[in-house]
């Protein structure tokens, strides 16, 4: 694994995430994504949660089971999320003083060991240690924030990031209606998945909450200077 030159420190947010080893699909179905979001929650505290028993053979616990039983110490504070099919970003701030790499070297386990003992494989399921990249500014942090949740964009309009759009307002309701990202908790949707992420703190840094109609443009703005996956 190659080493990481980013310092995390408390409360600074950082941008994290990786991909399948090989570009390969880490989220086969559902209840793929539904294990890795209840991770989020599992893995994301000081104490211990078992998401279920699915390595001996017995019924896992939901997602609302697990959300309804996340503990209160967390390592991370989770600003956003998103979950495509062969990798993922967060939005994370460090909460106390090696919170990050804890929480994401739980994940990466929990997660990888559910995957290969379903899917019958060995080995890695991500390429090497997570990526992550420091926000520095308030400009960069609404840009971030909004790139993490345009990200899904490419599943209904492949070509979006060229400025190439078919269909605008139903590409609209396709983002909002995605349940593995954190944007439909943005945009006021009431659901079980809004206690994975920490909104209220991320909208003490913005000057206004993000806006749908500004959200594909400013994360096409970060992909074009910025984008590694």
């Amino acid at each position: 694994m190659g080493e990481r030159t980013v310092q995390f420190a408390p409360e600074e947010w950082y941008h994290c995430y990786n991909r399948g080893t090989d570009k390969r699909k880490i989220f086969m179905d559902t209840g793929d994504r539904e294990r890795m979001l209840a991770l989020l929650c599992a893995c994301n505290s000081s104490e211990t949660i078992h998401v279920s028993n699915f390595e001996e053979g017995f019924r896992s616990k939901s997602l609302a089971d697990v959300l309804r039983i996340a503990g209160k110490k967390h390592l991370v504070d989770m600003g956003a999320y998103n979950l495509m099919p062969n990798h993922y970003h967060f939005f994370l701030r460090e909460r106390a003083m090696g919170g990050i790499t804890s929480f994401m070297r739980k994940l990466g386990t929990a997660y990888t060991m559910y995957f290969n003992i379903k899917y019958e494989r060995t080995g890695v399921l991500f390429q090497g240690t997570f990526k992550a990249k420091h926000i520095n500014t308030d400009q960069y942090f609404g840009r971030v924030l909004n790139y993490i949740h345009a990200n899904h964009a490419e599943l209904y309009e492949p070509k979006w990031k060229q400025g190439i759009i078919r269909n605008a307002s139903k590409l609209k309701k396709e983002l909002v209606q995605y349940r593995y990202s954190s944007l439909p908790d943005y945009c006021g949707i009431n659901r079980p998945e809004s206690a994975i992420i920490d909104k209220e703190a991320v909208l003490q840094i913005l000057d206004n909450p993000p806006r749908l109609d500004d959200l594909l443009d400013d994360a096409r703005t970060f992909a074009v200077y910025e984008e590694e996956l």
